[in-house]
């Protein structure tokens, strides 16, 4: 299991909040995985997550040290990988996104939400 699934249960719980688990906790597996697969040197795969309480939801970002963003796009039927971020998208309603941080690197960002998605402050 990953181990980003199980905090993230955690905060769900203590933020009153256990009817998002499910989808929440696959967002943030896909975006961890996403962040291991393809943070490499020469900043090494040092990956962090956060995860901010909202007014009907909770953000999960990943933050990881690679410039590299990633974009969605069309799984075919034959791909063995590819389909995480449309699976993130379906899951957000189409609230994720990915921004620049200070220094090398990129949060990759999504918003579960009780009504679809809350649009991120």
């Amino acid at each position: 299991m990953c181990r980003a699934r199980q905090f993230l249960a955690q905060h769900l719980d203590a933020w009153g909040l256990p009817h998002l688990k499910d989808s929440a906790q696959v967002v943030v597996c896909e975006l961890v995985t996403n962040a291991v697969t393809h943070a490499h040197p020469p900043y090494g795969n040092l990956i962090a997550t956060r995860f901010e309480r909202l007014a009907s939801g909770v953000r999960i970002e990943v933050h990881d040290a690679s410039d590299a963003k990633p974009e969605h796009r069309e799984a075919s039927p034959d791909d063995e990988s590819g389909r995480g971020l449309g699976l993130v998208d379906a899951l957000t309603g189409g609230q994720w996104g990915v921004s620049d941080r200070d220094g090398p690197g990129k949060v990759l960002w999504a918003v579960c939400g009780e009504n679809g998605a809350e649009v991120p402050q």
